[in-house]
Order: structure tokens, then sequence, then C-alpha cells
């Protein structure tokens, strides 16, 4: 029993843990009489690290992930164990309180963002055997250079870091666009649990949901990087895996059914209907491939959208007829039929390992295509195939700057996942180099009265970082904006505001963001709304002002005969009205 306790301890601890558990293990197995069954065993126990794709281990406190355990995107069979006893429970949605993020979908203009819009950066996290890395590695090189993006590097650590950025050196990146961030994660598939992004009016923002696998670090990862980032991050009710879901830009989305499966009290309506709430688009479900030809059963294993109607799906010449070549060729007369050019690539599934040339990776001009080094794969020509059908759709005539550079994924391909599935994008800034804002609330309609306090909110975006923000008061609709709410404040997104003593039926407010530059962006109330305060009788057009606009638009009204000219409100436009109005006009109200 102690052996077996010390054996445990042995399994779940850090590699610098390890020697001292080792050397106790040695002592014991002297005082032990099976001497050689121990020796057996110490040996096996000894070794550097357990080999990748192993399982976590179970244990009363959940799952636990020791050092040098690379987990596979599907679910290992102790996470498979783990779950029958603890199922997962979506967060978020209208008043969860145990949501992380906004419990609240976004408010305003959405749209969700394709993968081959205009991008600031490809995220991915650092984890996994050296030639994972490696993959890593020449994917951040093309990302630096020939992508014209950003590459944000999640590391465990500021060693790894250091180890990391020799690796991307050596594979020639661009170290000027190499962004580091420390925290530890639990795998590699970081397309899978990394944030969704939406553009909420002009500022980036985040939709996580709740990862479907039991690996705690990578699933709080998005509520984690939205603040960093100050991004505001919505949380979806939806137990998913980001790998199964694919859009354009005109707001077009697919999935396979595999997501009614990890969310059987929805049905697939309320499914589609939560992804139009918070992400602002219509969604098709596919069916999904057989878990026997793939474990994931995720869309980005045999679809690529790459443009607002064009489409990439595998085909299946070596299994003609299969359940996947079936799927397939339907996905290809659905997309047809809603006006997509589609175009094929060939797909082959051998001892267990389903290779794929859909799972890309777009960053602008760049798009990343896996070959593979099996030697099936190689004679059948599978490689080349995939390369000259991507090339005739990518590297065309009217888009010269494009380009797709083969790498070798033989390596990360076992275990059940190619790059898209290690990648996370992240949109390029609306504005450019100059802040955005999105005023959230108030956005018109209502009715405030002097001295009420009333809450501002809203969100800004930019390039690097907003410094402040002005916050400004309009009575005429905005065509003007005298008074200063809050000059240089915070950019916290909120702001208490003490509604004045002025009368307006035409107020708005806008925030201004600013960044250490001076750059400026800002938002305005969408409507107007009313100030309820005293009433100046000469104050016509209602802009909290008495002007020589005023006295115009009376007399024009007047002329006109219009009852708003009756000043007397005595039902009749006279003489009396005028002179009436012009007394008051002399008085300044």
């Amino acid at each position: 029993m102690v052996i077996e306790k010390t054996f445990r301890r042995f399994q779940v601890a850090g590699r610098s843990a390890r020697a001292s558990i080792f050397e106790a293990l040695t002592r014991r197995a002297a005082l032990v009489a099976l001497a050689g069954s121990m020796s057996v065993a110490i040996a096996v126990f000894a070794q550097e690290q357990p080999s990748p794709d192993a399982d976590p281990i179970v244990t009363d406190e959940g799952m636990v992930f020791p050092d040098g355990v690379f987990l596979p995107r599907s679910l290992t069979e102790n996470e498979k164990r783990y779950l029958i006893e603890h199922p997962l429970v979506a967060r978020g949605g209208n008043g969860d309180a145990s949501t992380r993020g906004s419990a609240t979908p976004p408010t305003g203009p959405v749209r969700c963002v394709a993968e081959y819009e205009p991008m600031q950066a490809v995220l991915v996290s650092w984890i996994g055997s050296s030639t994972f890395l490696t993959i890593l590695a020449k994917m951040g090189a093309q990302a630096t250079t020939v992508g014209n993006a950003d590459y944000y590097v999640v590391v465990p650590s500021a060693a790894v870091q250091t180890t990391a950025t020799t690796l991307l050196t050596t594979q020639g990146a661009n170290l000027s666009r190499v962004k580091f961030f420390i925290r530890p994660l639990d795998t590699i598939w970081i397309r899978d649990y990394g944030p969704r992004y939406i553009y909420q009016g002009d500022v980036r923002a985040i939709v996580d949901h709740t990862y479907n696998r039991p690996r705690p670090n990578d699933d709080t990862f998005s509520q984690w990087f939205g603040p960093l980032k100050k991004q505001p991050v919505y949380d979806i009710p939806l137990i998913h895996g980001g790998g199964n879901f694919h859009l354009n830009a005109l707001g077009e989305s697919f999935a396979t059914k595999l997501i009614k499966n990890e969310n059987p009290t929805l049905s697939e309506t309320q499914i589609i209907a939560y992804w139009q709430s918070y992400q602002n688009v219509t969604t098709h479900l596919f069916d999904p491939y057989p878990a026997s030809v793939d474990s994931t059963q995720h869309l980005d294993m045999w679809v690529q959208v790459f443009g607002d109607k064009k489409v990439m799906i595998s085909d299946w010449p070596n299994n003609v007829g299969s359940a996947q070549d079936v799927i397939c060729d339907n996905a290809a007369v659905y997309y047809t039929s809603q006006g997509y050019t589609v175009s094929r690539v060939p797909a082959r599934s051998l001892s267990g390992t389903h290779y794929t040339y859909c799972n890309v990776v777009i960053c602008n001009d760049l798009l990343l295509l896996p070959t593979y080094t099996n030697s099936t794969i190689v004679s059948a020509g599978h490689n080349t195939a995939a390369l000259n059908a991507w090339k005739s759709v990518w590297e065309t005539a009217d888009k010269p700057a494009h380009k797709v550079v083969q790498v070798d994924c033989q390596a990360i391909v076992t275990s059940a996942g190619v790059m898209h599935c290690i990648v996370m994008h992240v949109p390029a800034p609306l504005g450019g180099t100059a802040p955005t804002a999105y005023l959230k609330t108030p956005n018109g309609g209502a009715t405030y009265i002097p001295g009420q306090v009333v809450p501002i909110q809203w969100i800004t975006d930019d390039d690097i970082s907003v410094s402040n923000v002005d916050i400004q008061l309009s009575l005429d609709g905005g065509l003007t904006w005298p008074t200063t709410i809050a000059a240089a404040t915070s950019d916290d997104g909120t702001e208490n505001w003490a509604v004045p003593t002025v009368y307006s039926t035409r107020a708005r407010l806008r925030v201004v963001a600013r960044d250490a530059l001076g750059n400026t962006g800002a938002d305005a109330s969408d409507q107007n709304f009313k100030i309820d305060g005293p009433h100046c009788a000469a104050d016509f057009d209602e802009d909290g002002f008495v002007t020589g606009d005023d006295f115009d638009a009376y007399v024009l009204a007047f002329e006109a005969g219009l009852l708003s000219a009756d000043f007397d409100s005595d039902g009749f436009v006279t003489g009396d009205d005028f002179d009436g109005y012009v007394t008051r006009y002399e008085l300044g109200c």
C-alpha cells in the first residue's frame, strides 16, 4: 500500500520532484522481498517523462496533468470515465450566477469575424512534444513574415519563453512580432477552448463557451485573456469545442450535430438561437463523421470556409460510398445550393489516423497547408493533389500576394488534429492605429430627470491600448458637444452621470477614446433621449439654448400656420402667439 501511494505521488509530481521520490522508492525496494519485481518497477518509474498522448490521472480532487503528458484533441479514456461521474455543465445565459463573463448577450450591432478577414495575430499554446513545438515554430515564422501578423504565444513560464524564443529564431520568425503571455494551459488545442471574436460596434469582444473537455486551465483561458486585453467576454451557455464551427463574413455559420450531443438538454433550434443571440449568425448543422473515422467529429477536419461564398470540402477517392464520403458529398450539394463555389481536396483514413487537407490556417495573405510523410499518403500523391487544389483557389490572379505554404504535420495528425486545431485567430482592430469606442448605454429613447444618476457604460479598442476617455453631452442631437461630463477619465467602462438641470428632447452622449499617441475615436448614442428639466418657452428647437435659430424656426412655423406656433395654446395661430413668443425670446426664456 505504501508503495502504491508513493507510485501515485510519482505520477502526479512535476519533473523536478521525481528525483527525490525515486530515491525513496529505491530505499524502500531494498526492504521488500520482491526486490526483482521492484527493480523493474523502479526502472519504469524513472523514465524522464510520460509518453505523448498519455492519459491524465483521475484523483479525488479532479483531473491531474503531470509534466510531459501531451493530450490528444479527443477525449482520453480517463477523461471519459471522469465525465461519467462529473458531467460538464454549461455556464452563461441570462440570470446564470455561475457565469464567469457577461451573463447576457452582447448588445448593439454584432458581427462574428471570419478567419479570412484581416488579422492582427494568431494565438497559440506552446505546449507538447518537441515535434509539436517545431510545428508551432514553423507556423510562427510564416505568420510573422508572409502572414504579416503578430504571433501570440502562451507559455507556462519564463524559462519556456526562452526556449520558445530560440526555436522561433531558428525557424526564421520575426521576433518583433512575437508576443508572449505567461499562463499555464493543459493542451495545445487552443482552437477548441480559445476566444471566439466578434465586433461589437467597432470594438473587438470575445464569446466564450464551456470547453467540452475536463481541462480546467484550458477552459478558463478566455476569461483570463479577455480582461488582460481589455476586451469584454460574453459567456454563451453552450458546451462546445471551437473547432466544430466555421463561418463566413456574411453571418452564415456551420457546425456538426455533435453540438446537440454535447448539449442534450437543448434542442437544435435552441442551440442555433444561442449562436444567433451571441454572435449574430445563422447556423446550419451537418451530420458528423463516425467517431471511428474522426474521434473529434469536428467540422474543421473536413471543411474550410475561405471566402464569403467559397468553401473547400474533403473528398474520399479511396473510400467512395463510405459514411464520410457521403457526408462530404451531401455538404457539397448543400453549399452549392446556397450559392457557394465548392472545391474539393483528398482525405484518407489510415490505421486510425484521419489525414486531412482542410485543417488549414489562413492568416491574411498566407494559407498554411499540412503535408504528411506517411508512405501511403506520399505514394498516392495526396500531398501534391492538395497543394494544387489549394493553389488554384488561393493563389489567384486577383490576389497576387496570396501564398500557400506547406508544413510537415505528420507528428501531430496522429493526435486527432492538425494546424487549424492549434491556433485561434485575433482579428485586426477596426480603427487601425486609432482607437474605437462603443457606447453601450444610454443609447437613446429614454427620458431622464435632472438629478437622476444614470450609469454610462462603454467599451473601447485599440491596436495597442486606450489611455483615457472623454465623455460629452449634446443637447442638439449630436450637432455640437459643448458639455464635457468627464475629461481624460480612466477607461474603466463605467461612469455615473448626474443629469443636469436642462431641457432637451434631443440629448445624446458621446465617449471619445484616446491612445498614448493622442489618436482618438468616438461613439455616440444611436438615438436622442430626453432630459425633462425646466422648459424654456423661447427654446423653440428644444436644444437647451435660446439662439437666433429658435427665432427663425418659430417664424417659419408661424408663417406656415403650424400648431407648433400656437404659443398661447388656445388652438389657433394668431398675432397674439407671435407677440407672446417675441416677448419671451427677448427675455431670453
